[in-house]
């Protein structure tokens, strides 16, 4: 296997999951796709290195026996509700004499941007710019070679807790593998699933995770803010312990056989044997209980998107509107109560953009995996430029690729 093997690697609270490509004729082509349950991960950041880095090494070794060949880089999402980001500018003087901005100016101002009052104890992951402004002219998407005497840059910033960074390229280096990228996992799950005149139209991600949902929104092509909640399917799985009194165990296996986020309306009628699902268990529950239970607490997670969408005054102004993904998009009827939340139009996400043989590529519990894949492709295809950056010059990309690359140890 001559062609270089592009990996994605999602570290979830859940599950690991790892999606290998090959970059053929500028198409993608995905050869591997593996998941293995998690340890040492709790809501989306290192609680164990040891715990990590031994279930890391066993969905790595699975993707090896899978492709036969060794891995030896990846690109790596990163999450958790430490992650934030904002919005800043940097302003600086155009140094040449003659104004012609040249990428030594392009680098400065963005470094200017990154003068932003960051927390103590956080660091920058990713700086994403939206335009540029040479004196009183805005809206540049490219200002390499234009003339001027002062450069602006308005930009997302996206930062993360420094010890949680340090943390997780720790136990990505004790399994052997190098870090080509560390990416915020909901950007490369947009990666996955949007596509461009989404991103111009307006619309918002959603990925429903084990103890996290994260949210990003997009217009005019542009990031206007990414976020991670601290709720997930996982507490979906208490809430119907707790409910119905009976054990965690038995409360997943009745989210993944009954788990109808639509039955909360009385869509649905009777009841289910708990013996017929677990000889250990007695009594009888129904199914509309379940349903009330499991959509008191979808709601309250669209809930908590929605406020952020209203904070950049965004709810209900998204045209091309919800589009959710991750595990627990998978259940029945959440599009329905997406819809009724947002009051905005609301489709599940597909993975797209890729030719595979790998049926379980299309499953949304690898949206991030296989958008790291995308990322990792663009950078390979045009060395350095990223689809993010799509609108900007491949010389942009790479100054922006230069000043982030020293933040992976």
């Amino acid at each position: 296997m001559k062609e270089k093997v592009i990996i994605g690697l999602d570290i979830g609270t859940t599950a690991i999951k790892a999606v290998a490509a090959q970059l053929l004729e500028d198409k993608i082509h995905i050869i591997g796709a593996t998941e293995k349950q998690s340890e040492g991960v709790s809501k989306g950041t290192i609680s164990s290195v040891e715990d990590a880095v031994s279930s890391i090494s066993a969905c790595l070794e699975k993707m090896e026996r899978m492709i036969g060949v060794p891995l030896e880089k990846a690109y790596v999402g990163i999450s958790g509700n430490h992650i934030t980001s904002q919005e800043t500018k940097g302003v600086v003087t155009i140094s040449k004499a003659d104004g012609e901005i040249k990428e030594e100016d392009i680098e400065r101002v963005l470094e200017a941007a990154q003068a932003v009052a960051t927390p103590p104890n956080y660091e920058i992951l990713h700086v994403i710019p939206k335009s540029f402004t040479i004196d009183n002219q805005s809206g540049i998407k490219d200002p390499l070679g234009m003339a001027g005497i002062r450069l602006e840059v308005e930009a997302e910033i996206i930062e993360g807790l420094s010890n949680q960074v340090k943390n997780l390229t720790k136990v990505i280096y004790r399994t052997g593998l190098e870090i080509e990228d560390l990416v915020f996992s909901i950007i490369a799950t947009s990666e996955a699933v949007l596509n461009k005149k989404q991103k111009e139209l307006g619309a918002a991600v959603i990925d429903l995770g084990g103890a996290t949902t994260s949210l990003a929104v997009f217009e005019e092509g542009d990031l206007l803010t990414a976020k991670v909640l601290p709720v997930g399917g996982n507490h979906i799985t208490s809430d119907i312990a707790i409910g119905l009194k009976t054990s965690i165990e038995m409360a997943e296996k009745i989210k993944l056989l009954y788990g109808s986020s639509s039955l909360w309306r009385g869509g649905r009628r009777g009841e289910i044997n708990l013996n017929e699902i677990d000889e250990n268990e007695n009594g009888i529950i129904s199914k509309r209980q379940i349903g009330e239970i499991i959509g008191a607490r979808i709601e309250e997670i669209f809930k908590m998107a929605d406020q952020e969408l209203h904070r950049i005054s965004r709810s209900g102004k998204l045209p091309a509107g919800i589009v959710l993904t991750g595990g627990g998009s998978k259940l029945e009827g959440i599009i329905e109560i997406a819809k009724e939340e947002f009051k905005l139009p609301a489709s599940l996400g597909v993975n797209q953009n890729v030719i595979s043989a790998v049926d379980k590529i299309y499953d949304p519990i690898f949206s991030c995996a296989l958008g790291l894949v995308l990322w990792g492709a663009q950078t390979e295809k045009t060395t350095g430029e990223v689809k993010f950056l799509a609108k900007l010059s491949n010389k942009i990309s790479k100054i922006i690729k230069k000043l982030f690359k020293k933040l992976i140890p």
